[in-house]
């Protein structure tokens, strides 16, 4: 009898390629090994012929990409002597933070947009002992915040400023490769703060520099029409999306989005909240993939450019999606026209409710 190795995170799987030392404590919850799930049903429904595949983040420990990032964040920020850590967060973030701060058994400490997160995401940092600072602005003022704090108080900052957050997001490319033999042709990936972007990238160039691949992937990053910086080529102050994941106006990887943009030549483009939601809809009902509105920017963003001819037919083609879909339930109940039927509690009750929608 044969048994699998056991899996115990990825700072783990790629300590090679890792800033840890063998004597690093690894603060990790089994992150990573993330699915890549081929679509059988949209490509048709489009009537294209392509391979499309989403990369469900959605299933990390805390339900997002940002437990890549956050296991490094903090198991080098626990390596160098911190006590507590601090982020601004739109949700998945502060979840994150929390979590493996948990984990490590140190302080998280979180700053929020008064009234502008998800509560599947507030409920998680809040669960898990976070100190939750609510603030009456958006997340580019609690990053602002967050960085002047960080220079009075013994506090370290993990959000994606932080580099190490990069390293550990980078091995999602690692994963994607590994999966398909070889990177994609397309990546297209939601943007807010542009950090995932930027990871991507470093991950597919590494192994490309390395010799493990012979290409690297046209690199598409998709924006919400209401938080459309890199879109309109400037920063903007009071960003709004029902996507609230990439409500975010001042991007923290503004420039190395750019040049990633520049040198796999890629684009920038945005959706609508209507698109968004109607891909966020798609994959749920066309594939059984349930993932929160910012992950399904790059569905809908991978969708017009396909029929607009901008992406090829014959291409191979990796969407990212960031979170999972039970991070804002209230925004999935709105839009799904599902409604719930009541009826009495009887077999002939039951068989019509069952008859009348066959």
């Amino acid at each position: 009898m044969t048994f699998r190795t056991r899996y115990t995170g990825l700072i783990d799987r790629y300590r090679d390629r890792l800033p840890v030392h063998d004597d690093t404590r690894i603060i990790g919850l089994g992150e990573g090994n993330t699915p890549l799930i081929r679509l059988n049903n949209i490509p048709g429904a489009l009537g294209k012929d392509v391979d499309i595949y989403v990369k469900y983040e959605g299933l990390n420990p805390t339900g997002s990409f940002k437990d890549r990032g956050m296991t490094m964040a903090v198991t080098k920020a626990v390596e160098e002597g911190a006590k507590a850590i601090i982020c601004a967060s739109t949700g998945n973030t502060s979840a994150a933070a929390a979590a493996y701060a948990a984990r490590a058994g140190i302080q998280a400490f979180v700053l929020i947009p008064d009234g502008k997160i998800a509560m599947g995401k507030l409920a998680q940092a809040m669960m898990h002992g976070a100190i939750v600072i609510q603030i009456k602005g958006n997340f580019d003022e609690g990053m602002r915040l967050v960085k002047e704090v960080a220079e009075e108080a013994p506090v370290t900052i993990v959000n994606s400023i932080n580099p190490y957050r990069l390293q550990g997001q980078k091995t999602a490319a690692f994963e994607i490769v590994e999966e398909l033999g070889r990177a994609p042709d397309y990546h297209c990936i939601p943007v807010g703060n542009a950090g995932n972007i930027t990871a991507h990238w470093m991950g597919y160039s590494e192994y490309f520099e390395q010799g493990i691949v012979n290409n690297r992937p046209v690199m598409l990053g998709y924006q919400a029409e209401g938080a459309s910086p890199f879109i309109k080529g400037e920063m903007e102050d009071n960003p709004e999306t029902v996507a609230t994941a990439i409500r975010i106006g001042h991007p923290q990887s503004w420039d190395k989005a750019w040049k990633v943009r520049e040198e796999s030549k890629g684009w920038f483009d945005s959706r609508s909240d209507e698109q968004i939601l109607r891909a966020q809809k798609m994959l749920a009902e066309k594939e059984g993939v349930f993932c929160e509105p910012a992950s399904a920017t790059s569905l809908a963003g991978a969708i017009q450019d396909l029929e607009e001819g901008k992406i090829p037919e014959g291409s191979t083609i990796v969407c990212t999606l960031t979170g999972h879909g039970l991070k804002d339930p209230d925004i999935a109940i709105q839009q799904s026209g599902s409604d719930m039927v009541t009826v009495d509690a009887d077999l002939g009750s039951v068989k019509e409710a069952i008859l009348k929608n066959l």
